[in-house]
């Protein structure tokens, strides 16, 4: 699967570039974002974004994973990240948003390409996704997309250095873009 660009309305999802780096450092470097996220460590440094950067083109590469840098198309701003990866057999969905962009509605628009992007083009027949309890805003995002529970559990987070309980969703093609009620 060769796909290179996606577009929204006010986004653009491409592919992570080295150009990337720098704002990655920046905004992964805010522990509120990194506590958010199971395998962002903290502190977060050059060298983990070029990690990051290496892996997302080598899982691209072998279509075990989809990643996107989530880029403003006003000013051509980096704000954050956006993917999908096999977990157990399964596309599961995951994102962040540098803090600066929280709240203006960027994750959802994001996620609904991206998952749009997997049942369509991947032919996936439902997309997995998890958050950590005391994340809501990331709640409200996957509930606009339709999102179902699927049980809880509890997932590792490097930058708080323990496992953390987490709500895990599922959607799927029938639910997908239905908007649940609160």
């Amino acid at each position: 699967m060769s796909c290179c660009r996606l577009e929204t309305e006010r986004l653009l999802l491409r592919p992570p570039e080295e150009a990337d780096i720098p704002s990655t450092v920046v905004l992964l470097g805010d522990y509120d974002v990194a506590k958010n996220l199971a395998t962002v460590p903290h502190p977060f440094t050059r060298a983990h974004a070029e990690d990051f950067l290496k892996r997302s083109t080598q899982s691209r590469a072998d279509g075990s994973a989809f990643r996107f840098s989530i880029v403003r198309k006003s000013g051509n701003i980096h704000v954050g990240s956006i993917g999908l990866g096999l977990r157990d057999g399964m596309f599961e969905l995951g994102y962040w948003l540098g803090r600066p962009y929280w709240g203006q509605g960027y994750a959802t628009e994001a996620a609904k390409r991206v998952v749009g992007f997997a049942f369509h083009d991947l032919k996936a027949q439902s997309v997995q996704a998890a958050r950590f309890h005391d994340n809501p805003a990331s709640g409200r995002v996957l509930s606009k997309l339709g999102a179902t529970p699927n049980g809880v559990g509890t997932r590792d987070c490097m930058a708080r250095g323990h496992a953390v309980y987490c709500h895990l969703v599922l959607l799927d093609r029938e639910n997908f873009g239905r908007k649940k009620a609160a």
